[in-house]
């Protein structure tokens, strides 16, 4: 007989079931399989939350509704942002040529891919969602709740969308013609935001469609741009702007001219690149939810990425081949809009340029707030969150309604409070740094598991020249802010590091909150705290945490 995806899931199950120490295998059920499961070897087993209950699969209560395309639009429209409308100008004013300009995107996919293995190392053995919080909590278990709690602020503090929200309101405003205000944006980025929430939160499989449908349309766009430098190339129509292709420009001696090797520069441009990298892990955060979990995770990453790459090789090719070199060094973040306005005209290119960066942008709130939302309920049912029983249910609407509220908030204040201009870039620097610091222990994370658990099923094992790789890139990139800025004179409102100090002191104060609430409390009270599991009405189990007087 054929086997069908639920066999699929079955087999899959099987083979981590058997990663689990003899002690556990008796008291661990996957939610995701029912007790009367046709395979008898599983039999009637206790729910139990534990730590070690991770490397089981675990279906969400509202089912897998992710196939593997629905999977690679979660990474792809998280990826494609507005960093490659934007940022090739610069990056190559800043390295001076073509060539190194084409270099630096495959040498950021190189290094992307040694935090998309380890990641896929980690999915592959816990396939569960929620990413990071579920990678760390089994890694670092002791001292006792410190990593669910440093997750938890981070998430939920520090987890709000907000900056392609505001690109969103931008590029409207822009494109209908309309005098952009403060007001003005901030209320078409709060409707974006809004709006993505209710679909997700109250039209599950909608969501979906529309998140699939305007991931399309970004690749679609990207695949449009490259195109049209090609055809430029090989045919030689008459554009708008009346001038021929530059196609001498890829010529051996042209393709290097003018490159600055300087390691400061490369190095600011690669943090550009890395950032339009960013998102490869996305699904991660989701698993509970695709199908066939662990086979789509080894091949759904890696497409991505080298999609990722591709495209972005052909949309620079394409900017160089219609936009003059030196216009496109000086184009700063208006280099799309150059690029639309040599190939079709000023009035086609003010238009179509707006409206598809905006499309980008809210395909990208909408990947974002569909994994943010999983890692919020994730939270929730640890017991991470107050009212865990409301926030970590999917009723009444068979959905994450209460992990997109945990969202919304946060991204909702971020967009409506601070004013324009710097201190809202401030805010999203802030925003992305303590991310380093959990991206530098779950890179460390897979080295000590290799040692501490060798039983461990591993699906996938990631190179391990790429995790030292990854771990050095972490520590660049956390020490760099410290490091003064060329020309700095100490004369500005803001000291350079100000974001990462910021930053590091949330994750302090983190750290006090744990000390407090898990350590100092409990002793001064006499109590100790203790993990209960309760299964809510739709089928969610959840962990409370509950004080236990001694008599």
């Amino acid at each position: 007989m054929p086997r069908t995806p639920q066999h699929e899931d079955e087999g899959e199950h099987q083979a981590l079931l058997r990663s689990i120490p003899p002690s556990l295998s008796s008291s661990v059920k996957s939610p995701g399989l029912s007790s009367d499961s046709d395979d008898e070897s599983l039999g009637e087993v206790e729910v139990l939350r534990a730590i070690e209950s991770d490397v089981l699969q675990e279906t969400a209560t509202y089912g897998r509704n992710l196939n593997w395309w629905s999977a690679y639009i979660l990474i792809m429209s998280r990826v494609i942002g507005s960093g490659i409308f934007a940022t090739p100008g610069s990056i190559a004013k800043s390295v001076g040529s073509v060539g190194l300009t084409l270099l630096l995107w495959v040498v950021g996919a190189i290094i992307s891919a040694c935090g998309l293995a380890i990641t896929m190392e980690y999915g592959c053995m816990l396939p569960r969602s929620g990413g990071e919080k579920v990678y760390l909590e089994f890694t670092y278990r002791h001292p006792r709740f410190l990593a669910s709690t440093l997750v938890a602020f981070q998430a939920v503090v520090l987890g709000f969308t907000a900056s392609n929200c505001i690109v969103f309101g931008e590029y409207v405003l822009f494109a209908l013609d309309i005098e952009p205000t403060a007001f003005s944006q901030k209320a078409l980025a709060v409707g974006l935001l809004t709006v993505i929430t209710i679909i997700h939160g109250c039209f599950l499989k909608t969501g979906i469609f529309i998140q699939n449908a305007l991931g399309s349309v970004k690749i679609a766009l990207c695949v449009f741009m490259g195109f049209t430098g090609l055809y430029v190339v090989v045919f030689r129509p008459n554009t708008a702007s009346g001038a021929p292709p530059n196609t001498e420009i890829f010529a051996w001696d042209n393709l290097w001219k003018d490159s600055n090797w300087s390691w400061g520069i490369l190095s600011t441009a690669l943090f550009k690149v890395f950032y339009s990298y960013a998102g490869l892990d996305n699904v991660n955060n989701v698993l509970n939810e695709v199908k066939n979990p662990v086979r789509t995770l080894k091949t759904v990453g890696p497409a991505a990425l080298f999609s990722a790459c591709l495209l972005y090789l052909l949309v620079n090719v394409a900017y160089f081949v219609i936009v003059p070199i030196e216009e496109l060094k000086e184009s700063r973040e208006l280099v799309a809009a150059l690029f639309f306005e040599k190939v079709f005209g000023q009035g086609f290119g003010k238009t179509v340029l707006p409206l598809a960066i905006a499309i980008s942008g809210a395909g990208n709130v909408m990947v974002v707030t569909y994994a943010l939302a999983r890692v919020n309920q994730e939270i929730a049912r640890q017991g991470f969150l107050p009212y865990a029983s409301i926030l970590a249910s999917s009723r009444p609407f068979n959905a994450p309604l209460g992990g997109l509220l945990v969202h919304y908030i946060p991204s909702l204040l971020v967009i409506a409070l601070p004013p324009p201009g710097d201190v809202y870039t401030f805010i999203l620097d802030v925003e992305g740094y303590p991310g380093q610091f959990f991206a530098l222990a779950s890179s460390v994370g897979v080295l000590l598991l290799r040692y501490r658990r060798p039983d461990l099923k591993r699906p996938f094992k990631a190179w391990i020249p790429a995790v030292l790789l990854r771990i050095a890139l972490c520590l660049a990139l956390i020490t760099a802010p410290f490091f003064p800025p060329e020309g700095w004179q100490g004369d500005v409102d803001f000291f350079y590091a100000t974001y990462a100090i910021v930053g590091i002191g949330i994750l302090v104060f983190a750290v006090l909150y744990w000390y407090i609430w898990t350590v100092a409390l409990p002793r001064w009270r006499g109590y100790t705290l203790e993990e209960k599991v309760e299964i809510l009405p739709d089928g969610t189990s959840i962990t409370k945490l509950v004080h236990i007087t001694p008599l």
